[in-house]
């Protein structure tokens, strides 16, 4: 009968650690669409601070559905504020997801009693990393040649 009540319940430590692997997963693709999104609102941001002061009347163009339209700026500031803000929402709502997921992950972490440990080396391996990728490339200016 208790395999019957728990027939919902993971069979073994792969299926668990699939599972796991399976909700960091979204929790990563959640972390990735806010980020996306928020360098969107960045991007309306600027357009919104850049074309506020100019003349309403004045020519601008604007990417429509990848097709470059001509308006003018009264007609596109409404726009553009109206999808930031829609942005905004939307950055709302997947943040509010995003803590639900955490909760979600917390909870099977608790549940199952899982922990992430980094063996010492891993711990040194990482380390050295940071320092070794301080390393770059120096570019001089491009020389014009004409």
């Amino acid at each position: 009968m208790a395999s019957k009540s728990e027939s919902k319940e993971p069979v073994n430590e792969q299926v668990v650690a699939n599972m796991y692997g399976a909700m960091r997963s979204e929790l990563n693709q959640i972390y990735s669409k806010i980020t996306e999104l928020e360098m969107e609102v960045s991007e309306h941001s600027l357009v919104i601070n850049a074309i506020q002061t100019l003349d309403p009347s004045r020519r601008c163009y604007r990417m429509i559905g990848g097709v470059l339209v001509e308006r003018t700026i009264k007609e596109v500031l409404p726009a553009v504020q109206r999808n930031k803000e829609g942005l905004e929402e939307v950055i709302a709502r997947l943040n509010e997801a995003l803590e639900k997921k955490k909760r979600e992950v917390a909870d099977f972490e608790a549940k199952y009693k899982i922990r992430i440990k980094k063996s010492d080396s891993e711990v040194n391996d990482e380390s050295s990393k940071k320092e070794g990728s301080a390393q770059g490339v120096l570019v001089g200016p491009a020389s014009s040649s004409g």
